[in-house]
């Protein structure tokens, strides 16, 4: 405004004050006129100059007023057109992102969670913004496959031994003589046992993740000597070197049932995936907070299936290579429990071979 108003001023009217009054004296020499001045003409009146009017021209204050007044206005008109102008295009450039997010909350909505948006520039709060939402709708993403790969293994798992059950039942049916249930009877009582390990197991899963429980404090380093000691026969039976490391000061605050059920859940599966002469090595000791760690021989892995193990119903090894002898949830089951005490668990393949899981649990308050 101030820039428009002053060029305005200064070079755009005519002054012409017929009022000036120059003085003059025509009898000094030295007192002529200043340079820009005209000269008055013989019929003037002295000291007057004479001026002729044009078009646009300021002779008094009046008119300083109204040029003043419509070159603000012009002004005015000026700037806010070119602030409009400059505003829109500002905003809606940096508006931009949000018509992509909107763009990917409409696909998430549709199903079509690989959408991202990718979004570059400064880190300012829109890109923020678009960085969350791609890592939501990764983690969403994430969350809706594991379900599916859960209801797949679910069925798989389930589906074979009702099919089992119902082929040794036709096969005793068929037989008059009643022969062959007698042969088949024990593969019905192993088949009808490993469904009830398995609805056991989920109901564990279940129990975990959404039952409440009155949180007490527990002895995690004495809870673990005792873990170890359950399954120390396990561990001599299959030749395998089993021991518990425990510090001071390793007090939690939550379930007892649980919390032994993730020990012995850790330990079974480190039993479970070892190797003849192998070890396993249970250790609780306290550093920012409680720290659970189970680490143990055997093959090796990628990281990637070392951190999909917490699925329920994954094995490292195929359904039709292993021996059966699991059902998949153990992981489930100890990630569930360390969520339900605000912990945290991780898992990762050792260098030479086998796995390390650790849980972080806070520590009872005082």
């Amino acid at each position: 405004m101030v820039a428009v108003i002053y060029t305005g001023m200064r070079f755009v009217p005519t002054y012409d004050f017929r009022d000036t009054v120059v003085v003059w004296d025509a009898e000094k020499p030295g007192s002529a006129p200043r340079t820009g001045e005209s000269f008055p003409e013989a019929d003037a009146e002295p000291g007057i100059v004479p001026g002729t009017p044009v078009d646009g021209s300021i002779r008094s204050k009046e008119d300083v007023w109204n040029t003043v007044l419509w070159w603000s206005a012009g002004g005015l008109l000026l700037v806010t057109a070119i602030g409009l102008t400059v505003g829109w295009r500002l905003s809606h450039r940096l508006l931009a992102p949000l018509g992509v997010i909107s763009r990917a909350a409409a696909k998430a909505a549709d199903g079509q969670l690989q959408y991202r948006i990718n979004a570059e520039g400064p880190a300012d709060e829109l890109k923020r913004l678009a960085d969350t939402f791609d890592t939501m709708l990764a983690r969403l993403e994430e969350s809706f496959t594991a379900h599916q790969r859960f209801a797949a293994n679910a069925s798989h798992e389930l589906l074979t031994p009702l099919a089992t059950t119902r082929a040794v039942l036709q096969i005793a049916t068929a037989d008059p003589t009643g022969e062959e249930f007698a042969e088949l009877a024990p593969m019905l009582v192993e088949t009808n046992e490993r469904n009830i390990t398995i609805v056991k197991a989920l109901l564990e899963l279940a129990a975990a993740d959404h039952a409440p429980f009155d949180p007490e404090p527990v002895d995690l380093a004495a809870l673990a000597t005792a873990a170890a000691a359950e399954r120390s026969a396990r561990a001599t039976a299959a030749g395998l070197r089993l021991r518990a490391d425990t510090g001071p000061g390793c007090a939690v605050h939550g379930s007892t049932t649980l919390l032994r059920q993730l020990l012995l859940n850790l330990l079974d599966n480190a039993l479970a995936y070892n190797e003849p002469g192998g070890s396993v090595r249970l250790t609780v000791l306290r550093e920012n907070g409680i720290v659970v760690e189970v680490e143990n021989t055997g093959p090796r892995l990628d990281d990637l299936v070392a951190q999909r193990l917490f699925e329920p119903f994954y094995r490292q090894r195929s359904r039709v290579t292993s021996d059966r002898s699991g059902h998949g949830l153990g992981l489930a089951i100890v990630r569930s429990v360390v969520h339900a005490h605000h912990g945290t668990v991780t898992a990762r393949a050792n260098p030479d071979g086998g796995l390390t899981v650790r849980a972080e649990l806070p520590p009872a308050p005082g």
